[in-house]
This record gives C-alpha cells, structure tokens and sequence, in this order.
C-alpha cells in the first residue's frame, strides 16, 4: 500500500482541500487518515457515517485513594511538577501531573496508583469514496503524536483491498507532524505565495528530509502575488523538489468548503489542476 501525506508549515495554505480532492479525484480503493488530531475537518469535506468511536488513553496520571491517604504531604515534596495538593487530603491537579510515578513510589501508605488518562478519541467512518480513520484530541493534552500514530494504525486496517493511504496531515513542524510523515512513501507539502509561507516551507523541509521519502510541492493560490510564488519554485528547483500542481484563487473554493464539497464536485478553476495530478504522483514514486 502506498502511504501519501497531505501537510504544510503553517496553517490555512490550504492543506485539507487539497487532501480532500485528491481524495475525491483518486480511481483506485483507498483509505483515508484525518491526522490533524487538534483540528479535524477532513470529514466536512468528505462527509461519512460514523462506525466507530474508541476514547484514546495515553499517559499515566496519578490517582490518590483517599481512603488509605494521611495527608502527609510526601508526595508533594517529590513532586517537581507540583502536581499533588494538599487540602483535607492529597489530590492531583491533571493539567501538571506528567506521569513519572515518583509519588506512587515514595507514598509510604502506598495510596497512589498510576493510571491512563483519556486523552481523546479515536473514530471510524465510512465515506462514499473510501473508510476513514480520525481522531479529536481532548484540549491541552500533549500527546498530539501519540495520537497521530494510533489513527494511522486504525487506517492501515481499515480495508486489505485498499491500496493507498491518503493522510490530511497537520500544519507546523511538531510531532504530530512527525508521527504523520513517519513511514510514508510521499509528502505533499501546500503552500502559497507569502513570506511566512516561504519560511516555513523551508522549516518543513528541513524535517522531512530525515526520513526516507518523496517530497513534492503544490503551491495554492499562486496567482495571488507571483513574484513570491516565484521565489517559491526557485527554492524548489534548486532543492530538488517537483511542483507538481499550481492552483488558482478561485472563490468556487470558498463555495465548496460552505457546501461541504471536495473542489473537484465544481466546475472551476482551481479543480482542473486534479484532473491528471494522481498521474503526476504515479510518475514521480517511480522514479
């Protein structure tokens, strides 16, 4: 199974239209990955019934059992995170236990267990062009990578006679983005024409080239100021880097995204560069 990821350096360039009609314009049996746990819209794109839920647990949490604690207060002493209270007894603050399990080791009542915390949730759904594997991380959790690697997981099982994995990845350079890239085949990166664009463009190229993969180029919007879409296809020429589509500003995409349609579902502009970029893929794995 080829395993291809959708993602970008920062935010709005563009990035889930792109995965959702590449989606919608693919022939062959797919599976679908929404990785961009901390804000999934691949599914208002690409609307499915929901088949599953599962919650994600991930890292441990300290749990005190009030019946065997003393309130002596050890366990905040060790406490470097200053995660354990004292008032009529010890209690945890969630947001600053990490987990370590000092406490559970040194409470000489042995009243505190380590426990998984729920971290999220982790989803199923069957779309009219492929099964889909997403998931909705619980705010202020940071186990967004973790996360990322379960769905990913998911996906690979959903359908044994797919054969692609199509991942929305998440915008940034962090681990979410990390544990999406990792064990692709491909990289699509989106990006447009603005200096912040360009910036990060660099930053997310700079981290994918540690892994063993394809990486290609879609510049969307890139009519809007061409001298900077300009200097975007010189830094990809000289880093190797194919661009393999270039999408206009087109308003029928805002349409789209109101409707809940992939762009590919219009008559437009910005859908036209679709028509043979699967081609463009194919081509560009086998070299």
């Amino acid at each position: 199974m080829r395993r291809i990821a959708v993602v970008s350096g920062k935010g709005g360039a563009g990035k889930t239209m792109v995965s959702a009609a590449l989606a919608d314009s693919n022939a062959n049996i797919q599976v679908l990955a929404d990785c961009d746990v901390e804000a999934s819209n691949l599914g208002f794109l690409i609307p499915g019934e929901l088949t599953s839920r599962e919650p994600f647990m991930s890292l441990d949490i300290a749990e005190v059992d009030p019946a065997i604690c003393t309130g002596c207060g050890i366990c905040a002493d060790h406490c470097v995170f200053d995660a354990l209270v004292k008032s009529s007894d010890m209690h945890v603050l969630p947001m600053r236990c990490e987990g370590c399990g000092l406490c559970e080791h040194v409470c000489p009542q042995e009243a505190i267990t380590m426990v998984k915390r729920p971290s999220g949730e982790i989803f199923r759904s069957r779309t009219d062009i492929g099964m889909m594997a997403h998931g909705r991380l619980n705010p202020g959790s940071g186990t967004s990578g973790l996360l990322v690697n379960e769905v990913k997981k998911r996906a690979l099982l959903l359908d044994p006679a797919a054969d692609t994995l199509l991942i929305d990845g998440p915008p940034g350079i962090g681990c979410a983005l990390i544990s999406t890239v990792s064990g692709v085949d491909a990289v699509i990166a989106v990006t447009e024409p603005s200096v912040s664009a360009i910036h990060d463009l660099k930053r997310l190229l700079t981290v994918c080239r540690r892994f063993d993969m394809r990486f290609m180029l879609v510049i969307n919007r890139y009519d809007l100021e061409e001298g900077l879409s300009g200097r975007i296809e010189e830094y990809a020429q000289e880093q190797g880097v194919p661009v393999i589509a270039r999408i206009p500003f087109d308003a029928a995409v805002v349409d789209a995204v109101r409707r809940g349609l992939p762009v590919t579902k219009i008559d437009c502009e910005a859908a036209k560069p679709f028509s043979r970029l699967w081609e463009v893929i194919d081509t560009e794995l086998s070299r």
